[in-house]
């Protein structure tokens, strides 16, 4: 099926997200740069749509929408601007003259200011009503909080995806018995599917957390310098209600139905934040699932995709590592770590504003989606290839399943006549045995033949091995993954197009 696309603006982000990303034929990665620092976010992992959100194609054409958004908005409200300005405004909205830019900028240090001036460049009718009454954060805060609504919906989109997947995986192995484990020691049994539920669970609880944070998204709106709307005011000849419609009806003219009711010249910082702590969630819900797939492999019960030609080793050529696995548990932890960079920046904002914020903000939120969207993408190449071995399931349970029933067998041993305590000696005493014959390098486990000789117990070997069915010691393992996927997973991808394939990915 199609993957989910979003417009943004007049064009969508998969049209743009080419732009600047040179194609060179005949290398492995044409995204690497040799002759820079290399950016391994864009250049190895991210997706090609997330990277062009927060490049600066993206950001400089939305700040020339907000500039039309808020001359039409004037316009609309009796300032005097001419159609004529308006469409000259329109005519270059997406041809930016970044020479002019960047020469500008290099002359006055504002990055602002530059961009005004060459859009003034291109349309000089309109030159004096650029950026009218607006401050910095005009364009700088309102195009970050479109830049998060639109990434925070390919996150989403991406957790969709991964929840049609994983659910189908559930479904499909949720009979299949296999050991569970405390501790990393076997503990009793479960099966495939119920043990993706919990990885399917906390996808859940991700998906209900980016979808509050994007209905809780607002503009920034036009606040002007501290806050207080004093210069549009001021435009106004101090008419308050064309003040708060210029408000409405910018943020409409951007897709956007509210902006934010109070704050100094930025948005409140604690909105980024809240924003990638969000994405921190779903980090460390996959990290979970990246350590849980590391352990199966190494068990052999469960491997991520290995491709036909892949090298697992420079010098163990036999060997099958789970890279895909720790690459997600790798940028899981950087995400989490960096989880900390908004909160700090939104405690230490002193009154409207402090500018010590925009250094940190470039950085820490473009690469909490570029991770957030790597994670997910790598994620999404692992379950649609991954590799279930039946055989080898099957036999760890088989291994540990005595264990697993004494206590059954203690009851059996009752119910024929047996001491209870007297019974639950003899266990400790034959599965010490038995444990201690395997660590020594029995191959099977005895235990059922030691109590079949036990006579204390009373049970023949028949009546054992009739007991001994995986599928009677997974307890509501099954009956739980049903349900959990009809009443609680199946609501959320119904109705959604999700994709079959891996979406652009660089591993």
């Amino acid at each position: 099926m199609a993957i989910i696309r979003r417009k943004v603006g007049t064009a969508s982000i998969a049209s743009n997200a080419n732009r600047g990303l040179g194609h060179e034929r005949g290398r492995y990665n044409p995204f690497v740069k040799r002759d820079v620092a290399s950016n391994p976010l864009t250049e190895r992992y991210a997706s090609r749509e997330m990277s062009y959100l927060f490049s600066a194609d993206f950001k400089f054409r939305t700040w020339r929408r907000l500039w039309i958004a808020l001359a039409e908005a004037e316009k609309e409200l009796g300032l005097p601007i001419s159609d004529a300005q308006i469409s000259e405004l329109r005519a270059h909205a997406n041809d930016i003259n970044y020479d002019d830019a960047e020469r500008r900028e290099r002359e006055i240090r504002h990055d602002v200011m530059s961009h005004i001036y060459a859009f003034g460049l291109q349309a000089p009718s309109a030159k004096g009503i650029i950026h009218l009454g607006a401050t910095s954060a005009f364009v700088t805060d309102n195009t970050d909080i479109l830049q998060m609504h639109e990434a925070l919906q390919i996150v989403r989109r991406r957790i969709i995806n991964l929840m049609a997947k994983l659910r189908d995986f559930a479904w499909r192995w949720r009979a299949t018995p296999q050991l569970a484990f405390t501790h990393f020691q076997p503990a009793q049994l479960t099966t495939v599917g119920k043990r993706a539920t919990l990885w399917l669970h906390d996808l859940l609880l991700d998906h209900r957390d980016i979808e509050f944070r994007i209905s809780q998204l607002a503009l920034l709106g036009v606040k002007g310098a501290t806050g207080t709307q004093a210069s549009f005011l001021s435009l106004f000849e101090g008419d308050e209600s064309k003040v708060n419609r210029l408000e409405h009806l910018v943020a409409e003219k951007v897709g956007f139905t509210r902006s934010v009711p109070v704050s100094g010249q930025t948005y409140s910082r604690k909105v980024d934040a809240q924003v990638v702590a969000a994405l921190s969630g779903f980090a460390q819900s996959a990290s979970k699932f990246g350590y849980d797939l590391r352990l199966l492999q190494h068990l052999r019960e469960i491997e991520e995709p290995f491709e036909e030609e892949q090298v697992g080793s420079s010098a163990m050529a036999y060997k099958r590592n789970p890279m895909r696995a720790e690459r997600i548990d790798a940028l899981a932890r950087h995400l989490i770590i960096n989880s900390l960079n908004p909160g700090m920046t939104a405690a230490t904002q002193w009154f409207e504003r402090t500018l010590d914020d925009s250094a940190n903000r470039r950085i820490a939120i473009p690469e909490a989606f570029l991770a957030a969207d790597a994670i997910a993408l790598i994620y999404d190449n692992i379950i649609a290839g991954i590799v279930v071995h039946e055989e080898v399931i099957a036999a760890n349970v088989r291994r540990e399943l005595p264990f697993m029933m004494t206590e059954n067998l203690m009851m059996e041993g009752v119910r024929r006549g047996g001491d209870r305590q007297v019974l639950h000696e003899r266990v400790r005493i034959h599965s010490q045995g038995a444990a201690d014959a395997m660590k020594s390098g029995a191959s099977t486990n005895d235990l059922f033949d030691r109590i079949a000789g036990d006579e204390l117990f009373g049970i023949d070997r028949e009546t054992i091995t009739r007991l001994a069915r995986p599928e009677d010691y997974t307890g509501l393992a099954k009956q739980q993954t049903e349900r959990f996927v009809i009443e609680h997973v199946d609501p959320v991808i119904a109705g959604e197009r999700v994709d079959n394939v891996t979406e652009d990915l660089r591993v």
